[in-house]
């Protein structure tokens, strides 16, 4: 199955964890021709997204109410369900890779692995990402991209200006493609400065996503996976993102020095 890619702030896979990777159905192969009539919407991104994000709750194991990982992202995230104008839900997959990721009905989902090896306040940097990516509206070209590929829509659908309804299957192959995109350089660092901002605001500790760009950073030193590494080339180097958060710091005097980051020997949720 592929890594969750788009809306990314972190990547990679971690061994030992009594998950599964992320499960996305079963869904046909099919390719798009195209719509460049296609009049997408803000709304019609949301109504996708939720689409989407529905099918991949319903292939893949979701922490419970009482479970220690929604019980830390409640505590963290509870009181931001509404923030900046945003209606947002949280769910916790139980999957053993490391990643989060946002759409734009405001479906925030974070993987226990990821939980495993953050600390809260980078949990707040990365999450305070994904819901800048929401905020600036970067999922809506993704999606349309996505659903035009899961329509596979003819010669006679692409002069339709309206979405089509997709049945089951193509919305399987619509969170896939979904989930192949990848943000451009520009929207990854606007939402780098929207998890700073946020961060500082709400007066949480803005070196967390210094240290969690550190974490990703050794997270992409540490693979030999080819198709790891090629993921990364997408998104501006982790440690040059990490020097600018450290930088923005030293100027709102916000620093404090964090010492040597290193990625965690035992699970940070308990």
């Amino acid at each position: 199955m592929k890594k969750i890619i788009v809306g990314v702030f972190l990547l990679g896979t971690i061994c030992g964890v009594n998950a599964q990777k992320i499960s996305l159905g079963k869904a046909v192969d099919v390719v798009s021709k195209g719509s460049k009539a296609l009049t997408f919407t803000n709304e019609d991104a949301i109504k996708l997204s939720k689409e989407s994000v529905d099918y991949m709750d319903k292939n893949n194991a979701i922490a419970g109410p009482k479970d220690p990982y929604t019980v830390r992202l409640n505590k963290l995230f509870g009181k931001h369900k509404t923030q900046d104008g945003l209606n947002l839900n949280y769910k916790v997959y139980k999957v053993k890779d490391i990643n989060a990721f946002a759409c734009a009905d405001g479906s925030v989902r974070v993987f226990s692995s990821l939980m495993d090896i953050m600390t809260d306040d980078e949990l707040l940097a990365v999450i305070g990402h994904e819901i800048g990516h929401v905020k600036n509206q970067d999922t809506k070209d993704a999606i349309k991209s996505a659903y035009l590929k899961a329509a596979a829509l003819d010669a006679a659908s692409s002069a339709s200006s309206s979405v089509a309804t997709l049945n089951d299957s193509q919305v399987g192959k619509m969170a896939n493609e979904f989930l192949d995109a990848s943000h451009s350089k520009k929207q990854e660092s606007e939402a780098d400065t929207y998890s700073y901002d946020f961060m500082k605001a709400n007066k949480y500790n803005v070196v967390g996503a210094y240290t969690a760009f550190k974490k990703l950073a050794l997270l992409s030193e540490g693979s030999t996976q080819s198709g790891f590494q090629k993921m990364f080339n997408s998104h501006p180097d982790s440690e040059k993102r990490a020097q600018v958060i450290k930088k923005k710091a030293e100027k709102d005097g916000l620093w404090k020095d964090p010492g040597t980051v290193t990625l965690p020997t035992a699970k940070l949720t308990k």
